[in-house]
């Protein structure tokens, strides 16, 4: 195991459709990690979401969750190894459910320093930032 790792914890709506989404764009369920209540969502070695159920999720704060549906809580963005990755997993996310944000004035801006890049929502709003930049 990596000495250093990354684990978001995402309160969402409803784990089964959640853990469903996160299989379609081809990232794997560790079920040891899961059970009724949460689910954990290897993306690779050293990142993995942690899907909560709402009410697991409030053991892990105190303060009130953000409603992602309605407003931004953060943004999780995945730099990828070239456009192509970038294109396919935003349509993994399109065809398994989530919805594509267009940004066309900000896409513009990333293309002239060298980027590109695209933003999805999944299921409960949340929001990432799949993007590819020159020289990575």
């Amino acid at each position: 195991m990596p000495s250093t790792m990354i684990f978001l914890n995402l309160p969402v709506a409803d784990l089964e459709r959640s853990k469903g989404f996160y299989e379609r764009l081809g990232w794997k369920i560790d079920q040891e990690f899961t059970d009724d209540a949460a689910a954990c969502v290897v993306i690779d070695d050293n990142i993995s979401v942690m899907l909560l159920s709402q009410n697991f999720f409030h053991n892990f704060a105190r303060r009130p969750r953000a409603i992602t549906t309605a407003t931004v809580g953060a943004v999780y963005a995945l730099a990828l190894g070239s456009v192509h990755a970038v294109d396919a997993l935003v349509s993994a996310a399109v065809a398994a459910g989530g919805v594509e944000e267009l940004h066309p004035d900000r896409r513009m801006q990333e293309m002239a320093i060298g980027m590109y890049g695209r933003t999805f929502l999944d299921p409960d709003g949340h929001q990432w930032e799949a993007f590819w930049m020159r020289g990575q």
